[in-house]
């Protein structure tokens, strides 16, 4: 059983990945989420994959072009020694392969 959205939530582009934002407002059939280093984007329930252990699993097919670019950028601002440089252990390949 999928679990609710709810505001707190970390939000994920796979499961098992690095964070990208958390949720911010819930509403009847989208929800606001802070993407890390681009603000907060309205996405519509249809874009999320999957919700459980208090994490919001969103699918990147289904994402806007706007959220899609703003995941490329989640990790700019960070200092270069701690950023991530494999996609293996960090953001998925799957949004360098969009668009």
């Amino acid at each position: 059983m999928q679990e609710r959205i709810e505001v707190g939530q970390m939000v994920f582009v796979a499961d098992g990945g690095v964070g990208i934002g958390a949720v911010r407002e819930t509403r009847r059939s989208e929800f606001v989420v802070n993407i890390q280093n681009a603000g907060d984007f309205v996405l519509p329930n249809s874009a999320v994959r999957d919700v459980h252990s208090g994490k919001v699993v969103l699918d990147v097919s289904r994402l806007a072009p706007e959220v899609v670019e703003a995941l490329r950028h989640v990790h700019d601002a960070e200092s270069p020694e701690y950023v991530v440089v494999d996609p293996k252990d960090g953001t998925p390949d799957d949004i360098g392969r969009l668009h």
